[in-house]
């Protein structure tokens, strides 16, 4: 296993981490597989999305907090009961196809980190599992 270091800013935002996952299939010479980034905090989660268009992080975002704000009369105690729902509907995982040591995506598309309670330090585990050669 490997592990991934971001650093938010905010308390909500979109990171994109498709370069640094594609750096660290280069650098372990991952060839083809499947690539496993798991997110080990229960206020953030993971998502795949349009890569193109900034927008469409901040129209994420701005929605995620309209459908559940910060302040919406929630009894868990830290005041984040909110974060721990938005990861939720997000999820801790995505699960990517590594093939000639390349991510494989769609032309839009990248992979996000979702922070919902920053700004912290936070990372992400990343496991590869090899592909069968012979079938």
């Amino acid at each position: 296993m490997k592990t991934i270091a971001i650093r938010t800013t905010s308390r909500a935002e979109m990171i994109p981490v498709t370069a640094q996952l594609q750096r660290l299939v280069e650098k372990e010479k991952w060839r083809t597989g499947a690539l496993l980034v798991y997110c080990p905090h229960t206020t953030a989660g993971l998502t795949v999305n349009e890569n193109a268009d900034p927008d469409v992080q901040r129209d994420m975002t701005r929605f995620m907090n309209t459908l559940v704000p910060q302040q919406g009369g929630f009894r868990h105690m830290e005041g984040n009961s909110d974060s721990h729902i938005k990861t939720s509907l997000f999820g801790p995982h995505v699960m990517l196809i590594v093939e000639d040591g390349a991510i494989q995506l769609g032309t839009w598309q990248g992979v996000y980190y979702c922070e919902w309670d920053g700004p912290r330090s936070r990372k992400l585990w990343v496991q590869f599992l090899p592909g069968s050669e012979a079938l």
